[in-house]
């Protein structure tokens, strides 16, 4: 059995997901690690940033906006992401389908516990909306609810607790619209961190619509994609990653054929053909923001991250930013109020490293510009450097 070990891992991590080789574009990129994360908008401008020489956050505009070769889309875990558009079908068909039908099953249950209607009202309001946003060709969730009012209709949530509130439909309806690939997150409001999205059919990015696979078939590719940038990697990793059953993550590894590894006694998987050893890179030094794909790949972490956890997850698992070198987490991140971003290193790195990570703050920072970055998610050490 072909032994992989952690160097040669990390050496794989460096050049296939384009720390220690850039991409040439923010498409490139995102394929690079198969999908963005996306629950901070900001997240997505960071990791390309992190992957492309020399972009700026207006060329990630004009792929997601204008381009449109970029398109935002909730999928694995129920996670925000941004995908390749030429992706997209695969990952609506494995992914994003699934989750409408238990998201809509849970509002539907909501609604009809309000008195406001059953399924078949909400499909209705479902489809109104749509027909209300193909004609206006773009807009936001409140400027929708002037033309559909039901979407102002109101369900009190966990009546009776102290925490209780009552809320509108229109995020859920909005949310099942684009989980089901009719309607998609388009510019927001305001800057490149902003949330406040406008939306638009899906034919503004695919202009026959998005197609429609099989899931079956749609799982063993995204398996497969997945594998290629992330392996070798467990079936632990991959059944994490995918939020899969068992049984679907054992129908599209059965398909593939994948080859069993030793990861320095523990079994991992390869594509067939993946088995030649990877050179390793020059040394490289990244800065990745909080929920980068690279961070987030694998369900064990062990042979990049180190002991660092503590300092750099959350208790719900959700990574803040990170420093790298040459395929390892050596640090963490954060940006101040007043715009400068300062670092800590966890481990001694040595003199060139350690100039390295120095130089590329300051590149960070000037990015970054007059923008505030905040993660969603506060770590630790995020907390303490951004105090």
């Amino acid at each position: 059995m072909r032994r992989i070990g952690v160097e040669e891992r990390r050496a794989r991590l460096g050049v296939r997901h384009r720390l220690a080789l850039a991409a040439p574009t923010p498409v490139a990129a995102a394929a690079s690690v198969v999908a963005l994360h996306a629950t901070d908008p900001a997240t997505v401008f960071l990791s390309v940033r992190a992957r492309v020489a020399s972009v700026d956050v207006e060329a990630v505009e004009r792929a997601l906006y204008d381009e449109r070769t970029l398109l935002r889309m909730l999928a694995m875990r129920r996670t925000m992401f941004v995908v390749p558009t030429d992706s997209a079908p695969v990952v609506q068909a494995a992914s994003s389908d699934a989750i409408a039908a238990t998201q809509r099953r849970r509002y539907t249950q909501f609604i009809e516990g309000a008195d406001l209607g059953d399924g078949a009202w909400l499909r209705d309001v479902e489809d109104s909306t749509a027909r209300a946003l193909a004609a206006r060709g773009e807009a936001t969730g409140a400027e929708l609810s002037t033309d559909e009012p039901r979407l102002r209709s109101q369900v009190s949530m966990a009546e009776g607790k102290s925490y209780g509130r009552s809320q509108n439909i229109t995020t859920w309806v909005l949310l099942l619209l684009a989980a089901d690939g009719r309607i998609v997150r388009g510019r927001p409001r305001g800057s490149w961190t902003s949330t406040q999205w406008r939306w638009s059919p899906i034919e503004s990015w695919l202009p026959a619509g998005m197609p429609r696979l099989a899931a079956e078939t749609a799982r063993v590719e995204l398996a497969r994609h997945w594998l290629a940038a992330y392996g070798p990697a467990t079936v632990e990793d991959l059944r994490w990653w995918t939020g899969w059953t068992a049984r679907h993550v054992k129908q599209a590894l059965t398909e593939l054929d994948p080859v069993e590894v030793d990861l320095d006694g523990e079994p991992g998987l390869v594509l067939p053909g993946d088995l030649e050893p990877v050179s390793e890179p020059e040394p490289w030094v990244a800065f990745l923001p909080a929920l980068d794909p690279t961070a987030m790949g694998w369900s064990r972490r062990e042979w990049y991250l180190g002991d660092h956890r503590a300092a750099l997850f959350d208790r719900s698992g959700n990574v803040g930013p990170t420093v790298w070198s040459d395929g390892r987490i050596i640090g963490g991140w954060a940006q101040r109020a007043d715009g400068e971003v300062t670092y800590r290193l966890l481990e001694d790195v040595g003199r060139a490293c350690a100039q390295a990570v120095e130089s590329s703050a300051g590149e960070v920072a000037k990015w970054i510009g007059a923008a505030r970055v905040i993660p969603r998610f506060r770590t630790p050490l995020e907390k303490e450097l951004s105090a």
